[in-house]
């Protein structure tokens, strides 16, 4: 479970308070998504529960609050806009990665690689160099590596932002198949609310650094509480 209280973040070079008081509860396994215009605040809410950014407030996480954990120490999963690939490893190391952090041995290690490969519909691409993926063959290998190791968060910063929209449609619902086949509990920023139809349990919207709505799509459509929320849902 996550549940933020009270997070603010501000930058001072120039003086922006990015996210304000932003609060929000997340059961287990459940997906929600960060939906806002460029400067609302999305990608730094996501910057501050990862520890990324000096912030204020509580992130608890399975009820321990991790705002003064390192980020390494956090057991949070992110996903980027690039994949950020590590071009010297083929797609197995690249999967397992976080798996040798952690001090698995080789068999285990190899055995969750092949797991996450059939998950994500690559079997078989163990030995590729990473030069040879499409974008969203990445992007799998990407998601494949933050779930390797059983992150008990899963952050997602527009991961289909760099891709074409008939691709980011298909890849968007595979997204939500592969995290809900997991139980993922993660949080998915976007600006495009097809994918936050798509992918997401619920779409927090925000607006000016604040959290102005959150609840399903129908819910958000039929009663938005601002006319952001009301431009961005319909």
């Amino acid at each position: 479970m996550l549940h933020i209280e009270n997070l603010n973040l501000v930058y001072d070079h120039p003086p922006v308070h990015a996210v304000k008081d932003v609060s929000m509860t997340m059961p287990t396994g459940e997906i929600v998504a960060i939906l806002g215009e460029s400067g609302s605040g999305k990608s730094s809410l996501l910057r501050a529960v990862a520890g990324l950014e000096p912030s204020t407030g509580s992130v608890l996480i399975d009820g321990k609050d991790v705002a003064n954990v390192p980020v390494h120490q956090r057991n949070i999963g992110m996903v980027f806009q690039d994949a950020q690939l590590f071009p010297h490893r083929n797609v197995a190391r690249n999967i397992a990665y976080g798996l040798e952090i952690q001090g698995l041995p080789k068999d285990a290690r190899s055995e969750r690689v092949a797991e996450m490969l059939d998950l994500i519909g690559l079997a078989g691409y163990e030995d590729r160099p990473i030069s040879t993926l499409s974008g969203g063959q990445a992007q799998r290998v990407a998601l494949a590596r933050t779930l390797a190791p059983r992150p008990e968060l899963v952050l997602l910063d527009e991961p289909l932002s760099a891709l074409d929209r008939i691709l980011r449609t298909r890849l968007s619902q595979d997204l939500r198949e592969i995290l809900t086949a997991v139980d993922a509990t993660a949080l998915y920023v976007t600006h495009d609310r097809e994918e936050a139809f798509t992918v997401a349990d619920r779409i927090a919207v925000m607006d000016g650094g604040a959290l102005v709505q959150i609840g399903d799509a129908g819910e958000l459509t039929s009663n938005p509480a601002s006319d952001v929320v009301l431009r961005l849902l319909t």
